[in-house]
């Protein structure tokens, strides 16, 4: 059961880089993806951490909602 939870987390998250752009963006490079999720966790441990954390979550709501909302229309 724990790796089926596990499994269905890591889906999510690689669905979350793909709506993103990310993807398309590298041109599927995974390297290039790494290296770029590697600097978003070095700057996310900074010293002003807490305050980009706080921007990429209301970044990201925003955007959760404006997809919800666009999806609601339909």
């Amino acid at each position: 059961m724990q790796r089926r939870e596990r499994t269905r987390h890591l889906i999510e998250l690689g669905g979350l880089v793909q709506k993103a752009g990310l993807v398309e963006l590298t041109d599927d490079d995974r390297a290039t993806l790494y290296g770029a999720l590697l600097d978003l966790a070095g700057r996310g441990r900074g010293d002003d951490s807490s305050d980009i954390l706080a921007l990429w979550k209301r970044r990201g709501k925003r955007a959760f909602d404006a997809e919800a909302e666009g999806s609601e229309a339909q």
